[in-house]
């Protein structure tokens, strides 16, 4: 059985990812669930194009992980305040490898310093919300439209656009990042509509409060409260949020499309420490 297959102790089926040889492209690769992501794929035989902002020893690393794997792995800036790189990461993939079968949309423009709860509404500048959209929502927007015309073509594509649990629960204060999040929902509906008749299926998967080598590091007790506010009384890790995404990404997802997915971890209620 190869890699890209998966039976069924019990049933006797057979799952196939498909994912050898696969092109996946992960924005915002150089840790967290990206980071996770690109080496989950790279484990399938995937030949995985890693983006990164400022972090390329970090996305250098993870690519030497991922062709550790089994996976071929490329590495390209990509800035989502500058959405012109957005169409140079696409090109540099599309001249190495000709183009990309699956787009996991996870860069993310987290803005400055932590989102302040007792801010108004009414005293948020105007620029930080357009900040925000431009870079979260249009930002995602732009790496899906330069794949689509690929996707299309070869009448198979897979994207998963990866949200916040913070778009349905919220955060005290203003909230121009959980706003832009939420318009990936609205996003994945339109182009479950527009795409699935080309044989690209899209999604979107929240995740909540996800414990990450990129979290800066918070007492035990927090992490015990969270924890038992969610079903399975754990909270996820970004290998968790990973499988989610590479099910979602894989001819193992044959038919599910313009869904949102909460993991684990999005019952915990993270008020308290941020995004």
């Amino acid at each position: 059985m190869s890699r890209s297959q998966r039976t069924g102790e019990k049933g006797g089926f057979t799952v196939q990812t498909e994912l050898n040889d696969r092109v996946v492209l992960v924005s915002g690769a150089s840790s967290g669930i990206g980071a996770a992501t690109a080496r989950a794929f790279g484990a399938e035989g995937a030949r995985v194009a890693l983006t990164y902002r400022s972090g390329r020893e970090r996305a250098e690393r993870v690519a030497a992980e991922v062709a550790a794997a089994g996976g071929q792995a490329l590495v390209v800036p990509l800035d989502l305040t500058d959405l012109d790189t957005v169409a140079r990461a696409h090109a540099t993939v599309v001249e190495r490898w000709g183009g990309v079968d699956v787009l996991v949309a996870n860069a993310v423009r987290w803005g400055g310093a932590a989102p302040d709860p007792t801010a108004r509404f009414e005293d948020v500048p105007l620029a930080e919300w357009r900040a925000m959209i431009d870079a979260n929502l249009v930002g995602a927007a732009a790496q899906v439209r330069e794949v689509l015309p690929t996707m299309r073509a070869r009448g198979w594509g897979r994207i998963v656009l990866v949200s916040s649990g913070v778009a349905d629960e919220g955060l005290p204060g203003p909230g121009p990042y959980g706003t832009a999040k939420a318009g990936l929902h609205g996003m994945a509906r339109a182009l479950a509509w527009q795409a699935g008749p080309d044989g690209i299926l899209v999604n979107v998967v929240a995740p909540g409060f996800t414990l990450t080598e990129s979290r800066p590091p918070f007492p035990q007790s927090l992490i015990d409260e969270l924890a038992a506010g969610t079903p399975t009384r754990r909270l996820s890790d970004a290998a968790d949020v990973a499988s989610l995404i590479l099910f979602l990404g894989s001819a193992a997802n044959a038919h599910l499309t313009g869904e949102l997915l909460r993991e684990g971890s999005s019952a915990a209620r993270a008020h308290r420490v941020g995004p």
